[in-house]
């Protein structure tokens, strides 16, 4: 068996980095960034020290700041005319997933014709983008060294991958201090999507040693900090390891795809406009249950990154108690147990199922998945329906 490992994005970790990211953007030999971001960060004063770096090295910039959850073409079209009008170099995303996604989706259509929608799938983007640089300011996306950006077409209500070696970024920049007062139910949402991250490519039918080790890794960090990053908030030190958590599980899902959360909350996203890390946190015990007599020994594996004492448990009961503790992590922080409350509409049932079954995921998923198993999970999910054992 040969494996492939292609991590090219540059990451930088530190307290207060951010305002140093002038100096470190002078070394890409750019001198005019489109920053990317969305009008909450720019409210919170996020950018503050980002621009002042800036202006500091004398770089040019202009905020482009009209992303929203779960962007759009229209959204990526608007920016990529703003780019183009007035010849930005590169593109600094700052913000959650949606933020750097749209910075990646612009950036690609700098370089490339027509519409990021004729880009969905992989390898078929045929010029290298301009620069995309990284600021992440929740702990859940990955974006920032991932090879993927996803973009909602409104006219379909579907979300669409696209993936590339050349949408890695450049540069990702991780500041702790950025995350420092995000509200606990934001904390909560990314830090179960970076969860799911993590454990979706630790049993992705395409992992591979590296991948799986950043992965694992991942776990550990994510279960001996996300409810302390919830429940204390502001203590540096967790925010900082989830962040680097978050990063890895970015890195090991770039290798390995993920799968069958992805592949219903992308459609969640794209139907009913439900963020996706909350997507993901509703729905991951949901298919951990379906997997689980795929991935015994992986969720054995997962269960002892977790801190579970599986002493004396065989292999099954073991891996029975990752599934609980995910279950338990999303009681803890207040996270809905079925995706009704998110607003699903079961009239839409077929399309969700056929959207999913659209995504690439599932082909890379653990356990073989047609089209009745993604609507079982669904109606289990809508239902709040866990088997006996999972309390």
């Amino acid at each position: 068996m040969s494996y492939s490992y292609f991590m090219p994005t540059r990451v930088l970790c530190g307290n207060k980095l951010s305002d140093q990211i002038g100096e470190v953007i002078q070394e890409l030999g750019v001198q005019k960034i489109l920053i990317v971001t969305d009008k909450g960060i720019q409210h919170a004063r996020l950018l503050e020290g980002i621009v002042q770096s800036l202006l500091d090295v004398k770089l040019d910039y202009e905020i482009y700041n009209e992303v929203e959850p779960n962007p759009s073409s229209e959204t990526i079209e608007k920016g990529t005319k703003f780019l183009k009008e007035h010849r930005f170099e590169a593109v600094l995303g700052v913000g959650g997933g949606s933020s750097i996604d749209t910075a990646k989706a612009i950036a690609i259509m700098a370089t490339n014709p027509g519409s990021i929608l004729d880009y969905e799938g992989v390898g078929k983007i045929k010029v290298a983008p301009i620069p995309i640089i990284a600021v992440p300011t929740t702990a859940g996306t990955g974006s920032e060294v991932t090879n993927s950006t996803v973009i909602t077409n409104k006219e379909t209500s579907f979300k669409l991958g696209v993936l590339s070696s050349f949408v890695y970024p450049k540069l990702a920049i991780l500041d702790p201090v950025l995350t420092l007062h995000l509200p606990q139910s934001i904390t909560a949402s990314t830090g179960m999507d970076a969860l799911t991250h993590a454990i979706e490519s630790y049993t992705s039918k395409a992992a591979n040693p590296v991948s799986q080790a950043l992965a694992l890794k991942a776990i550990k960090l994510i279960g001996e900090n996300l409810t302390k990053a919830y429940f204390v908030g502001t203590e540096i030190v967790y925010r900082e390891k989830m962040l680097i958590a978050s990063m890895m599980a970015g890195a090991a899902f770039a290798q390995s795809r993920l799968g069958n959360v992805h592949a219903i909350s992308h459609t969640l996203g794209g139907v009913f406009n439900i963020p996706h890390g909350i997507a993901n946190a509703v729905l991951l015990p949901f298919v951990m249950e379906f997997n689980l007599p795929a991935c015994i020994d992986q969720y054995k594996d997962i269960a002892v990154a977790l801190g579970i004492d599986i002493t004396g448990l065989s292999t099954v009961k073991a891996a029975e108690k990752a599934v609980n503790y995910v279950i338990e992590m999303n009681k803890k922080m207040n996270i809905p147990s079925n995706i009704k409350e998110l607003g699903v509409n079961m009239e839409q049932l077929n399309k969700l199922v056929k959207d999913s079954m659209r995504s690439g995921n599932v082909d890379v998923n653990p356990r073989l998945t047609n089209s009745d198993d993604i609507q079982q999970i669904i109606e289990n999910a809508y239902n709040g329906k866990l088997k006996a054992f999972l309390r």
